[in-house]
């Protein structure tokens, strides 16, 4: 097997909604998605979701806006991967479509950092920049940090910059890629937003 031929997209994720009623919100959002384009598995610690890239983030967006929608603050810490050695388990959804099973368009605010890896490509740092400047012109960049950038807005448009900045990352000598995201969705410090 080598680094960065499996077409295969996976996004793992823990969702960690402030109530104590956390079960049904996670359980909840879970049940509302349409998750027939993708592969998927939930344990104890979190979920996975593999598949064409299209519906793995489009299964992604559906989730967290189903878990919002309840107006519990909710966390959201996950990674996306492309191009992992050894990813073939699931491809059976890669014959699926493109047209997306999920297409709710709830406005949502999000408050959000993501941290790009792009493995075993020396040009790296030239490729992050890139990716913030793209944050930039969407209109989606909230600030720079150590170890992350901050991206915010509406969940549609923040979800459109991290699967248009997916794409744009992964060159075609450097196929192999990770992209950690956070999110924070109703919390308070919001201030209403």
């Amino acid at each position: 097997m080598q680094c960065g031929l499996s077409p295969i997209v996976g996004f793992r994720f823990s969702l960690h909604p402030m109530t104590n009623d956390f079960i049904s919100v996670i359980k909840g959002a879970l049940l509302e998605t349409d998750t027939s384009n993708v592969w998927m598995h939930t344990d104890d610690v979190s979920t996975v979701i593999r598949g064409k890239q299209v519906h793995v983030f489009n299964v992604a967006k559906a989730i967290t806006l189903h878990a919002a929608k309840t107006g519990e603050h909710i966390a959201l810490s996950g990674t996306f991967s492309v191009g992992c050695p050894g990813d073939t388990a699931g491809d059976v959804f890669l014959d699926k479509g493109d047209e997306v099973a999920n297409t709710d368009t709830t406005k949502q605010y999000v408050s959000s950092q993501f941290a790009l890896y792009p493995m075993n490509n020396p040009d790296y740092m030239n490729v992050i920049y890139s990716e913030i400047d793209r944050a930039k012109t969407h209109g989606v960049y909230n600030e720079s940090m150590h170890y992350a950038s901050g991206i915010h807005g509406d969940i549609h448009d923040v979800f459109e910059f991290y699967e248009e900045s997916f794409t744009h990352a992964r060159s075609e000598k450097h196929k192999h890629l990770v992209m950690t995201v956070s999110m924070s969705i109703n919390s308070p410090s919001h201030g209403g937003l």
